[in-house]
C-alpha cells in the first residue's frame, strides 16, 4: 500500500491572508494521505482546518473537536490537527504541558485509521515545547508521545509527524531514533528524512521571510536554520508483522506560491510503502 504522509506548522492566522487558500491548493495538489497540522486557528469566527481541508477528500480533526477545554493561547497560536484519507477515531490525546514549559498550546493526537486491505494504523501528530531553552521539557514529551504509541500502537507500523522544535541531535530526537536513553528507557523510530531525504532539510530557514520574522524576534542571531519537523516510522521490532519501506522524503512549500511563503515552516512529505508481510495472517 502506498501513502503519502505531510507534516506542516501552518502559522495560524498570522501574515498574508492568503495563505490559507493558498494551503489548500497546494494540499490538493501534493494529495497526501495522512497530514499533522500544527498551529490550526478553530473559533467561533474562524475554523481553518475546514478551510485547508476544503475540496480534498480528507477528514479532519482538530484538537478542539475532542477535548473538555481550550489552553491559554489557542485562539492566538493555534491547536493540533490530523486529517486523514480514510475515516479515523481519536484513540487518544495528550497535553503535553510541563510545569517548566507552560506555553504549548497544542496537544498531541493519536488517531486509528483503517488502511484499505491492511488493516489499522496509528497516527500520531505530535508537537513539543518551542523554547530553545526548553529540551528538557522536550525529552520528557518525546517520552510521553512514546509511551502513548505503545499503549495503542497496531500491527502496522506507527507514524507519529509534526513540529518538534528540536533538531535532530537534540536528547529529545537522540531518543526517538533509538540514539540514546532517557531515564532507563529507549525506543526507536525511523527519521524519514534520515533514510530518504537529500540535503540538510531545514524546515524553520532564515531564507524564509516568515521564517525570518519570527527568528528576529525570538532567536536575534543571524543565519538561522534547522531542521526541526519530522515523520517518524515505527521500527520491526514494535510491528514484527508489517513493513513500512520509506520510498522518499521532500521538503513542501519551501518557494513561495504565486509571490506568497504560505507558512514560517516548510512542510516535509513523505512517501511510504507499507503493509503486513504475506505471511503474517
Amino acid at each position: 500500500m502506498q501513502l503519502r504522509v505531510l507534516a506542516i506548522n501552518v502559522w495560524n492566522l498570522a501574515g498574508d491572508p492568503r495563505r490559507t487558500g493558498l494551503l489548500n491548493s497546494a494540499i490538493r495538489r501534493i494529495a497526501p494521505d495522512l497530514v499533522a497540522f500544527e498551529e490550526v486557528v478553530q473559533t467561533p469566527e474562524r475554523n481553518q482546518l475546514e478551510e485547508l481541508l476544503h475540496g480534498t477528500g480528507l477528514h479532519g480533526t482538530h484538537q478542539l473537536d475532542v477535548v473538555a477545554s481550550a489552553p491559554p493561547w489557542i485562539e492566538r497560536y493555534g491547536g493540533s490537527a490530523v486529517a486523514t484519507r480514510w475515516p479515523h477515531r481519536v484513540a487518544e490525546v495528550i497535553d503535553p504541558r510541563l510545569p517548566d514549559a507552560m506555553d504549548v498550546p497544542w496537544a498531541t493526537m493519536a488517531v486509528t485509521v483503517p488502511i484499505p486491505d491492511e488493516g489499522e494504523l496509528l497516527f500520531i501528530s505530535a508537537s513539543t515545547s518551542w523554547r530553545l531553552e526548553a529540551e528538557s521539557a522536550r525529552e520528557r514529551q518525546a517520552v510521553a508521545l512514546a509511551e502513548l504509541d505503545a499503549r495503542h500502537r497496531g500491527p502496522l507500523p506507527t507514524i507519529i509527524a509534526g513540529d518538534f522544535n528540536a533538531t535532530p541531535d537534540a536528547a529529545s530526537i537522540r531518543y526517538l531514533t533509538g540514539r540514546q536513553s532517557l531515564g532507563g528507557r529507549s525506543v526507536h523510530y525511523h527519521d524519514a528524512w534520515e533514510v530518504a531525504g537529500e540535503g540538510p532539510g531545514f524546515t524553520w530557514n532564515i531564507d524564509n521571510p516568515n521564517g525570518r520574522s519570527e527568528m528576529d524576534a525570538i532567536i536575534r542571531q543571524p543565519n538561522h536554520r534547522r531542521r526541526i519537523d519530522y515523520v517518524f516510522i515505527g521500527s520491526w521490532y514494535a510491528h514484527p508483522k508489517a513493513h513500512c519501506y520509506i520510498k522518499s522524503a521532500a521538503l513542501a512549500f519551501d518557494q513561495p506560491i504565486d509571490g506568497v511563503w504560505v507558512s514560517d515552516h516548510y512542510g516535509v512529505s513523505v512517501d511510504l510503502d507499507i503493509g503486513m508481510e504475506p505471511d503474517s495472517s
